[in-house]
């Protein structure tokens, strides 16, 4: 485990001074950002720029997970990965880009799909976790791992020209599982290799998971736990819709008794 940061050096002064200079951050803020650890499944449209902010912003430590290699049709959104990358492993790529924008970040690749065998173990180290995966198997089973771990996350999925977004804490409001169900039928849904993807869509919903756990990991302002935020691209219609709970919930009511990680008499 890094060494817990007591204070900043004069190159991270000048490095963060515009989040410093920020009432809701401060130093005390930054300080709990190089102590952060977050883990971001899934380096494409969503995982790139929630990257890029979150590596930029001055989290410590950050776990990149995806099992895919670059392919030349990921180049329109996927900002992580170049020319010169096409056949490599996505975590590969990824480290080489954040590593110019960060040479101190202490990155952590998983090169492996995430599994009913290895989720559990990958997530339990962080403190929040960036679902930003492709496709509903994944969606569910990082959902599933996270409550049965107390782990804050952020959800999100793109189609078109639109997105979504989601955050969940347990024992603090419903999870994904609460407000989608089950496993949609095969076929139900499209996927952005048959619908299409508007490469900025991502992008957006990408920097909003990021600014989520950044408001997470700094105990500030109002999250969008009991919130989906939908977004239009082509409207630019952004609408936020209340989730109950679903008190039936086989996952999150068998955790109930779980309390967030971060409980501390303080609303997020």
């Amino acid at each position: 485990m890094a060494e817990i940061r007591a204070c900043l050096t004069d190159l991270e002064q000048e490095l963060y001074s515009r989040n410093v200079r920020i009432p809701e951050v401060g130093i005390e803020g930054q300080l709990k950002l190089l102590n952060s650890r977050v883990l971001i499944i899934g380096l494409g449209g969503l995982g790139s720029p929630a990257l890029y902010y979150l590596a930029a912003c001055g989290v410590g430590e950050i776990g990149i997970a995806d099992g895919d290699r670059v392919d030349l049709s990921n180049l329109q959104r996927q900002i992580l990965h170049g020319w010169e990358d096409v056949g490599r492993e996505k975590t590969d790529s990824a480290g080489r880009s954040i590593t110019r924008l960060r040479p101190d970040l202490r990155l952590i690749p998983y090169s492996c799909r995430i599994s009913e065998a290895n989720a559990e173990e990958i997530i339990a180290p962080y403190d929040f976790v960036i679902e930003a995966t492709d496709n509903f198997d994944s969606k569910f089973l990082i959902n599933d791992a996270c409550v049965r771990l107390g782990k804050a996350f952020s959800h999100a999925g793109i189609l078109g020209m639109c997105g979504q977004t989601m955050t969940i804490v347990p024992g603090k409001g419903p999870c994904y599982r609460c407000v989608f169900g089950d496993l949609p039928p095969p076929g139900a849904v499209p996927t952005t290799r048959e619908a299409g993807v508007l490469g900025v869509v991502p992008g957006v919903l990408g920097a909003i998971q990021a600014a989520e756990a950044i408001k997470y990991l700094l105990n500030r302002g109002r999250l969008l736990v009991g919130r989906l935020l939908t977004w239009d691209a082509l409207t630019m219609h952004f609408r936020e819709i209340p989730l109950p709970e679903d008190t039936r919930c086989g996952i999150c009511r068998t955790g109930a008794d779980l309390q967030p990680s971060w409980s501390n008499g303080k609303e997020r």
